[in-house]
């Protein structure tokens, strides 16, 4: 079953906007496609260097 989907806004300046649209297309993916694509990388490369995130542990935040 599929988690209960969670809408993240930010603020970013145009030209960041604009470059980052580049690399996600240059990369054939959406802006949203790309910035889920490197929090998963992030969080993956956390969990190798740190061992995985267990549910107890994001109660604490």
């Amino acid at each position: 079953m599929e988690r209960e989907k969670v809408h993240l806004s930010i603020r970013m300046n145009t030209e960041l906007h604009d470059r980052f649209q580049y690399v996600a297309g240059a990369e054939g993916r959406t802006m949203s496609g790309q910035i889920l694509h490197l929090m998963q990388r992030c969080v993956r490369e956390f969990e190798k260097a740190n061992g995985p995130i267990k549910p107890e542990d994001m109660e604490k935040i």
